[in-house]
């Protein structure tokens, strides 16, 4: 990997999860695309609390269009972890959120990710411009 592992101190929120018994594989150690799932949780929990974002009936929602994770360290059940999260770029209707999972405390990173988001009207499926305080929320984390 080219990439420099990434810092607690690189991160501007934190998202405090805790692994679950069926989040282990066969192997001994949280699945690969467990990992996916603990950022789409920190990604959703921030903006529901922080942006307003109404995930049940608002008329705008966030489609995933690309993701992708580099894996450093393994975790498993029943490691307290903590996602890291920032934005790398943040346009009209898109914003990319770089992501990292730390066991609870540690200052080096296990696993980082990334992945982008895409705005869209509910009910026509396509792009809009990100609502003011989804906006606001979002550039806090630049």
């Amino acid at each position: 990997m080219s990439e420099q592992m990434p810092q607690r101190g690189d991160y501007r929120h934190f998202q405090p999860i805790l692994t679950r018994w069926h989040d282990n594989d066969v192997y001994g150690h949280v699945n690969n695309v467990t990992y996916y799932s603990f950022f789409d949780t920190a990604v959703n929990t921030y903006l529901i609390e922080e942006g307003g974002l109404d995930i049940h009936s608002g008329e705008v929602v966030g489609f995933v269009v690309s993701s992708a994770c580099d894996y450093f360290a393994s975790i498993a059940f029943p490691e307290r972890i903590e996602v890291g999260l920032r934005v790398g770029k943040l346009g009209n209707s898109s914003v990319q959120y770089e992501l990292a999972v730390f066991k609870a405390g540690e200052a080096d990173a296990c696993a980082a990710g990334r992945f982008v988001q895409v705005f869209v009207e509910r009910a026509s499926n396509r792009p809009v411009a990100i609502p003011n305080p989804l906006r606001g929320a979002l550039q806090a984390l630049v």
